[in-house]
């Protein structure tokens, strides 16, 4: 029975991910993420011995603490990529800022002329 339903979360979740991407709501990029993880999983679900004998490969004696091992893992470097995403957009907002003021700077004096002198067409 847990065979079952380990697999059908696993094909479930891979459905969603498919639909989301099409649906424009998750960047391709990372949906393929998503898509392996989905898909590891309903293989894992279909064959749990393949798991068992990865777990004992590595030395775990009790399969499912390799299974929350590895997923913490997973979460782990998901969060530090979105951290490092984020930090360059954080980055690149600034920069445009900064742009604009400039920007904003340069049109103030192209409309009022030099900083610091006067301008006569205004006067005419």
């Amino acid at each position: 029975m847990i065979v079952a339903v380990t697999s059908a979360i696993g094909v479930s979740v891979a459905i969603v991910i498919v639909l989301l991407i099409r649906g424009d709501r998750l960047r391709v990029a990372n949906g393929l993420m998503w898509l392996i993880a989905a898909f590891v999983m309903a293989g894992l679900g279909f064959t749990p011995s393949v798991f068992d004998y990865l777990a004992s490969m590595v030395g775990i004696s009790y399969p499912p603490a390799l299974a929350f091992s590895v997923a913490f893992g997973m979460i782990v470097i998901k969060l530090l990529v979105d951290d490092i995403h984020r930090t360059r957009l954080q980055i690149k907002h600034a920069r445009l800022i900064q742009r604009v003021a400039l920007l904003e700077y340069e049109l103030k004096i192209v409309n009022d002329g030099e900083p610091g002198t006067q301008n006569d067409d205004k006067d005419n």
